[in-house]
């Protein structure tokens, strides 16, 4: 397939979400070049049709825009100063993923000392929406450099929209991520629900996702819940979904604003994780509602 155009993407790293933003990239006729640090993870990359590269910096060398999307702030840092090495270039570092503000800023303070310019990006979806390109993009920060990199956005999102400056993207994936958690416990607990009056699961769903109770997430996880199994996961992994509800928390706590129905959801996604399911979806919530309704314990797997 002809390149999309002259713009080269690199992606760091590459796992359900960058392996995701990658391959409607490479569909979309972008040359992607991309790097992890597991070899699976790259096996499958270079099967989808982009380019392997042995580091960070061979990524930020060979590529215009480069989109991260990572599993802790400590590897955004990382990777900011693996980039600072590089000589200067009219470089766009994109960041996708989940963290605080003052992570995000380290970074982009880290990377301005070389004149790269760096967008807070989180992405709205989940990886099964990721690898549909049905995700949003909540961009923020300069003007310029998010017009430069919409092409790409639109490479592999539904629905980029910008958002104003730095950190607002942020910002508005913590309020989208506070209902995410709220919706996917009402979702366990409503199954739950069913379960003990008799009701059949996949009726159920099918009517009430038909109706004013429906939602995107109780779409994404309605498989999972009929069949009370979280494994494959379709959305994240529960131990890494309570990095992003710390993140919310801690958020919420410093505008002295109140959550009382995402506050009283987290012990569940706790519970959850004590009981055996931190690597399964996050949908799995609903075991642990299951086991205080007294039903028989769920699947592993």
């Amino acid at each position: 397939m002809p390149k999309q155009n002259d713009m080269s993407v690199g992606m760091i790293v590459l796992g359900i979400m960058g392996s995701a933003m990658s391959k409607n990239l490479i569909k979309a006729g972008f040359s992607v070049i991309g790097y992890d640090v597991l070899p699976r993870a790259v096996d499958a990359f270079v099967a989808a049709g982009g380019r392997a590269a042995k580091s960070v910096g061979e990524v930020g060398s060979s590529a215009d825009i480069l989109i991260t999307s990572l599993p802790a702030a400590s590897a955004l840092l990382d990777v900011a100063r693996e980039l600072l090495t590089l000589p200067r270039a009219d470089r766009i570092v994109a960041e996708t993923s989940t963290f605080t503000l003052d992570d995000k800023t380290k970074a982009q303070e880290q990377l301005g000392q070389v004149d790269i310019i760096m967008l807070d990006c989180p992405l709205s979806g989940s990886g099964v929406q990721a690898l549909e390109r049905d995700v949003l993009v909540y961009g923020s920060g300069p003007k310029e450099a998010y017009d430069r990199c919409l092409p790409v956005f639109n490479g592999f999102s539904r629905a980029p929209h910008y958002l104003g400056v730095f950190g607002n993207g942020s910002k508005m994936k913590y309020v989208a991520n506070l209902m995410v958690a709220v919706h996917t416990v009402v979702a366990g607990e409503a199954f739950t629900l069913a379960r003990k009056a008799g009701l059949d699961p996949a009726q159920m769903f099918a009517v009430v996702s038909d109706g004013a109770a429906g939602s995107r997430a109780l779409d994404v996880r309605g498989e999972m819940l009929i069949a009370d199994t979280y494994l494959p996961i379709r959305t994240m992994p529960l131990e890494l979904w309570r990095k992003d509800m710390r993140v919310i928390a801690d958020f919420a706590n410093s505008l002295a604003c109140p959550t009382p129905m995402f506050s009283a959801a987290v012990p569940l996604f706790n519970a959850a994780v004590a009981s055996g399911y931190g690597d399964q979806d996050t949908a799995a919530v609903a075991a642990v509602i299951e086991a205080m309704a007294g039903l028989p314990p769920t699947k592993h797997g």
